[in-house]
C-alpha cells in the first residue's frame, strides 16, 4: 500500500479539524446528556465508517476490509476503556460537568502515544520478523488473563500511579472547576483533575499494549493501523457518556474481548502457515462481539441505566464558592 505524504497530512488535518470542532462544541463545562452523547456517537461512528468506504474505493476490497477489521477491534476494546474511566470518575468523585474536558485531553495524549507505538511497531515488524510471534504470544496471554480476571476492577484510589503523583506533585484536594492547576496561598499546585488526567493517560498506555498488537494482527499497513486507531479513539468520549451508566448490563463483554484477543493472537501466530482471509477474520470478530453483547443485554433485560457501582474514595471533593473565589482565574 503506497500512501503518499499528502494523504497522511490530509488525514491528520481532518483529525485536528474534528478535534477543534469537538472542543468548540464543548468549550463550556456542562453535563453531557444522553441525547447529546448519542448524537456525537453517531457522528464519530459515521466518520470512521465513511473513511473506511473511502479506503475501500481507493485501495480495493482487501485493504478496505483490513481497515474495518482494525476499526472494529479498536472500537470494541475501547469499551473496556470506557468502563475503567467510569470507575475512575466515580471513585475519585470527578464532577460530571468536568469529565469531558479530562477525556478530551486524554484523547489528545492517546493519539500522540499511539502514533508513537504504531510507528515503533511498524519498524520492529519490518526489521525483525520474529517480533510477530512475540505480539501473538502477548495477545493470547492478555486474552487469557482478561478471561481469568474479568471480575476484577481494581481501586483507582489505591493505584500506584495516583500514589506517586500525590507524593511528588504538590496538589490541592479540591476540584477547582476545569482547572488542572491553581494557586493556593500564592503557590502553584495541581488540582485533582490533573491527577485524574494522568491516571487516565497511563491507563490508556496500558491498554495500547494490547490494542496495537491486536490491530497489527489484521493489517501490517501503518496507514490503516493509525487511521483505524484514530477514528476509534475520537469517538471514545461520546461513547463514555452513552455507555457509562450501562456498565452493569455488559456482563459478558469481557469474555468476548478476551476471545477476540486470543483469536487475533492465534491468527498472527499462524501467519506463515495459513494466512487467514481478512473476510473470515472480520466475520469472526463481529460475530464474537455480537454474540457477547446480545447475550449480555438478554441476561440483564429489564435493568435500567444507573451510575457505575464504585465506592467513593473520599480523597477529593469539589471546592466551595469561597475556595473558588480565593483561587485566581486561569
Amino acid at each position: 500500500m503506497d500512501v503518499p505524504l499528502w494523504a497522511w497530512l490530509t488525514v491528520i488535518a481532518v483529525i485536528v479539524a474534528m478535534l477543534a470542532i469537538d472542543l468548540v462544541a464543548h468549550r463550556h463545562a456542562h453535563v453531557i446528556g444522553l441525547r447529546e452523547a448519542s448524537a456525537w456517537s453517531v457522528f464519530w461512528v459515521l466518520s470512521g465508517v465513511s473513511f473506511g468506504v473511502i479506503v475501500w474505493a481507493l485501495f480495493g476490497a482487501e485493504l478496505g476490509q483490513q481497515y474495518f477489521a482494525g476499526f472494529v477491534i479498536e472500537k470494541s476494546l475501547a469499551v473496556d476503556n470506557v468502563f475503567v474511566w467510569a470507575i475512575i470518575f466515580a471513585s475519585l468523585g470527578v464532577p460530571a460537568q468536568y469529565q469531558h474536558r479530562v477525556l478530551f485531553l486524554g484523547v489528545l495524549g492517546a493519539l500522540v502515544f499511539r502514533g508513537i507505538f504504531i510507528a515503533a511497531g511498524a519498524v520492529l515488524l519490518q526489521n525483525f520478523a520474529w517480533v510477530l510471534y512475540v505480539f501473538a504470544a502477548l495477545l493470547v496471554f492478555t486474552g487469557i488473563q482478561m478471561l481469568r480476571h474479568r471480575h476484577d476492577h481494581g481501586d483507582p484510589a489505591a493505584s500506584r500511579v495516583l500514589k506517586l503523583f500525590r507524593r511528588f506533585v504538590p496538589m490541592t484536594h479540591t476540584y477547582h472547576g476545569q482547572k488542572l492547576v491553581t494557586r493556593v496561598g500564592g503557590a502553584l499546585v495541581a488540582t485533582p483533575l490533573l491527577a485524574v488526567l494522568v491516571l487516565i493517560e497511563v491507563t490508556d498506555i496500558v491498554f495500547a499494549v494490547d490494542s496495537i498488537p491486536a490491530i497489527f494482527a489484521v493489517t501490517d499497513e501503518a496507514f490503516l493501523v493509525f487511521t483505524a486507531n484514530a477514528f476509534a479513539i475520537l469517538g471514545l468520549r461520546a461513547m463514555y457518556f452513552l455507555l457509562a451508566d450501562l456498565v452493569h448490563r455488559f456482563v459478558y463483554l469481557k469474555i468476548g474481548l478476551a476471545a477476540i484477543l486470543i483469536w487475533v493472537g492465534v491468527k498472527m501466530a499462524l501467519h506463515d502457515i495459513w494466512k487467514v482471509p481478512t473476510t473470515l477474520s472480520l466475520g469472526v470478530i463481529i460475530g464474537i462481539l455480537t454474540v457477547t453483547v446480545v447475550a449480555s443485554l438478554i441476561a440483564t433485560r429489564g435493568q435500567g441505566r444507573r451510575p457505575v457501582d464504585a465506592p467513593r474514595s473520599g480523597l477529593f471533593r469539589e471546592a466551595g464558592d469561597d475556595e473558588v473565589a480565593d483561587s485566581p482565574r486561569g
